[in-house]
């Protein structure tokens, strides 16, 4: 049987999608060719739409023997009925989806759920994956800012997984992949910002790395759905230098405030003045005024003024 599935008829020739038919753009400048094998880096290689679609609903042409070896995973299962039946119904959950591979290829509609779905035991393997959102939070980063200031920054991600199918076909762990990214992610942005800048616009920071980071990560199936900047860490001499500072134009602001005070009320004096010297018995009521308030609060104590004008006739004699 093994030797008539290879020297069997050959396999139809492959269609070639729509999205390759187009020809080929030019090499980028990072490319090297080197005993016949044509290299590019890996920062080069990016999926397009058409081709997330294309792997997506790949077809499961698996050739004559792996279709050869599904009917016998079929037999099986029909004979040892109703046992295997326990082996090929498998159930996801709402918040979960199934990506189905047969002989290793994904299979056509890619992911399967939520729900019940049926695989064959012997060329059937499934791998679930979450779709709830992920939080983790940033480990604090020591950035050296635009102004040359050591700054320690954390921050917390929350992301979600948007395509299943993609995130398990193009990358090994998604989550560790989007850690790592972030973490690399919150250096350089604030890498090219000022002391200033980081304790003042958290938000356009945050709302930075949330474009970048879900950029980087689309071709993994991964939607960064938020980021936020959580604390700043200076340090401690930084800290003090910054207190006294504050300390130092807070005392300026009240002295000005203070001068002004008494700029005002020397004004309010001598208005006051002006005219209770156009009025000789606004004096006398002043006094009067003077006493009421003293005999409120100082019971024991009297004062009472006694005008120079009484005792001008006694200095004469």
């Amino acid at each position: 049987l093994f030797g008539l599935c290879v020297s069997g008829k050959k396999d139809p020739p492959l269609r070639v999608p729509e999205f390759f038919s187009t020809p080929p753009p030019p090499p980028p400048a990072s490319y090297r060719s080197g005993g016949g094998l044509d290299v590019f880096p890996l920062q080069d290689c990016h999926f397009s739409s058409a081709e997330k679609e294309a792997v997506e609903s790949q077809g499961s042409d698996i050739g004559l023997c792996g279709w050869l070896l599904v009917l016998v995973s079929i037999l099986l299962t029909l004979l040892t009925l109703p046992i295997s039946i326990w082996m090929c119904i498998k159930i996801v959950k709402e918040y979960e989806r199934a990506i189905i591979f047969r002989l290793g290829r994904i299979l056509r509609g890619g992911a399967k759920g939520p729900g019940l779905f049926f695989i064959l035991p012997c060329t059937d393997s499934f791998i679930n994956v979450d779709m709830r959102t992920i939080t983790f939070d940033i480990p604090p980063q020591e950035v050296l800012t635009k102004d040359s200031v050591t700054v320690s920054v954390d921050g917390v991600v929350y992301y979600r997984v948007q395509n299943a199918t993609l995130a398990v076909a193009n990358i090994t762990n998604a989550d560790a992949a989007t850690r790592l990214l972030a973490q690399t992610t919150l250096r350089n942005v604030l890498g090219t910002k000022n002391l200033a800048e980081i304790l003042s616009d958290r938000e356009e920071i945050a709302h930075s790395m949330q474009s970048t980071l879900d950029e980087a990560t689309d071709d993994w199936g991964i939607k960064v759905e938020r980021v936020e900047i959580k604390d700043v860490k200076l340090p401690l001499q930084l800290q003090r230098a910054m207190a006294a500072e504050a300390e130092a134009a807070r005392e300026a602001r009240a002295k000005v405030i203070a001068a002004e005070g008494e700029m005002n009320a020397s004004r309010a004096l001598k208005e006051a003045s002006l005219v209770i010297a156009e009025s000789p018995s606004a004096l006398q009521l002043r006094y009067l005024q003077t006493l009421n308030t003293i005999a409120a609060e100082k019971n024991s104590t009297i004062i009472f003024p006694l005008p120079i004008d009484m005792m001008q006739s006694f200095l004469t004699r």
